[in-house]
């Protein structure tokens, strides 16, 4: 069996992901899980801005509405969830600008967190 990465979540991105309906919560779990042994969903892409393949985002429909739950690979030892939301726009598909912003700042946390988690290993 593959080595499962550990999966840490970044602010309030836990709390979000348990407010969004079962089956789409399901769905991100499938995604996680294949991104903490190495692999990629089908329902996975390159969130842009960021600068390659190092922030991805999970894209579920449900009863009409789209969400999204964005994680980085960026570290060899472990998956992080930065953010989770109900994409509430109807009109085109591109990430509103304050949702990028937080991604972004969470990033920011996510790279502290892994620093301070790999310190500890030492």
């Amino acid at each position: 069996m593959k080595w499962v990465k550990p999966c840490y979540f970044v602010g309030s991105a836990k709390r979000a992901i348990s407010a969004i309906p079962k089956e789409v919560r399901a769905a991100f779990g499938v995604a996680l899980f294949m991104a903490q042994t190495g692999t990629e969903a089908g329902n996975v892409k390159a969130l842009k801005g960021f600068g390659g393949r190092g922030v991805l985002e999970v894209i579920e429909d449900h009863d009409g509405d789209t969400y999204r739950a964005v994680y980085t690979v960026k570290f060899a030892t472990a998956v992080y969830v930065l953010h989770a939301f109900q994409k509430k726009s109807k009109s085109g598909i591109a990430t509103p600008k304050h949702e990028l912003d937080l991604i972004a700042a969470r990033l920011k946390d996510a790279e502290a967190l892994h620093r301070h988690f790999a310190s500890e290993e030492k």
